[in-house]
């Protein structure tokens, strides 16, 4: 049994579950939607973002931390956690940022495992040539409409 806290391995409480220690980069709606389910589902959950007035998005079940600051600078991620963190998510709604967010996680801190969102699929040739692990809403969006088109089907 792991103790609270130590990250990089996760933690299984005395209950059973399992909890890993997240950051998550970006508060917009994708982000806070992210942050607030990993909280929910009782990960400890730290939330980067430049804005104050983006922390307003998280929902009263969130119970994690905010740190006003950049995703991709080194001090900000030391103290969110960067070092022991078990999982790293950029979901900014700027590909960059989630590019450099994702790099310094991966390659400075080695966090285990680092996903980032791509906005703009054009983009989606750097992800791979850089072997990011990445999910674009975008392409996610279009392939479901499609699934949906075909299907005749018009209901969520």
């Amino acid at each position: 049994m792991f103790v609270a806290g130590q990250g990089r391995m996760g933690v299984v409480s005395e209950a059973g579950s399992y909890s890993m220690d997240v950051i998550v980069v970006g508060c917009g709606r994708v982000g806070s939607q992210l942050a607030t389910m990993l909280s929910v589902e009782g990960h400890n959950v730290t939330v980067i973002d430049r804005d104050d007035e983006a922390f307003k998005r998280l929902g009263s079940t969130f119970n994690g931390v905010t740190i006003k600051g950049l995703g991709f600078d080194e001090d900000v991620l030391a103290e969110a956690g960067i070092r022991t963190a078990d999982a790293f998510a950029a979901v900014t709604d700027l590909d960059n940022t989630n590019l450099m967010a994702a790099e310094v996680a991966r390659k400075i801190f080695n966090c285990p495992h680092v996903v980032a969102r791509l906005y703009n699929p054009q983009r989606e040739r750097t992800y791979q040539q850089l072997d990011l692990d990445y999910v674009c809403g975008t392409t996610l969006v279009a392939e479901s409409l499609v699934e949906k088109i075909e299907a005749g089907h018009g209901h969520h």
